[in-house]
């Protein structure tokens, strides 16, 4: 497992955040798995 910052845009505003994922993930589900903390997070 390793951890990579992503850059999300939500809401007309940038966070970062970490997912911990398995190095052979696709970039898109990198995304989509950021996009839902950011979403959780900041709802």
């Amino acid at each position: 497992m390793i951890q990579v910052d992503v850059t999300i845009t939500f809401n007309g505003k940038s966070y970062v955040t970490n997912v911990i994922i398995n190095p052979n993930t696709s970039e898109e589900e990198i995304h989509r798995l950021a996009y839902e903390q950011v979403q959780k997070q900041w709802k």
